[in-house]
């Protein structure tokens, strides 16, 4: 039962993406964008509608932005599929009352974003408290001009 509690936590905290934007490091240089400039801003714009859709239990932003392939891991070493994140989001027994998102870092590499944060979530799955610090990894790509999620894996901490 707690493994199973975990397995649909993870789901959720994989589909929700973060944010405190205010800790995204993005450095313009006088007269100019660059387009990993606009990207960084495009990701962190993603995460933002993530988190929003997190404590909305929005499973439709799941539907539009988990790739087919998408994988992630959980905290306990599980896999978890796109369709089992959406299942997870539909069942509704998971909320989230609050959400903080820091230390937010987005690396771009072509058309693959890599975006590492922390996350304090607070929630309760199934009756159980889930809340806490929590350290991530969402790795972006843009396929056919949309930004996808494909990876993911999340991390308990201190």
């Amino acid at each position: 039962m707690i493994n199973n509690c975990a397995l649909l936590l993870f789901c959720l905290l994989a589909a929700l993406p973060a944010f405190s934007a205010q800790h995204v490091a993005i450095h313009p240089r006088p007269g100019s964008q660059s387009p990993d400039q606009d990207t960084i801003r495009q990701i962190v714009d993603m995460e933002r509608q993530s988190k929003e859709a997190s404590l909305r239990r929005d499973s439709e932003f799941s539907l539009r932005t988990l790739a087919e392939d998408y994988v992630a891991i959980t905290p306990l070493g599980q896999i978890t599929t796109k369709q089992e994140t959406i299942s997870a989001r539909r069942s509704g027994q998971l909320r989230y009352e609050a959400m903080n998102i820091t230390d937010m870092v987005v690396r771009v590499y072509g058309d693959t974003a890599v975006v590492t944060a922390r996350a304090d979530v607070k929630g309760h799955q199934l009756g159980e408290d889930f809340s806490g610090p929590y350290r991530y990894t969402r790795v972006w790509v843009r396929r056919n001009g949309r930004w996808q999620t494909v990876s993911y894996q999340a991390t308990v901490t201190q």
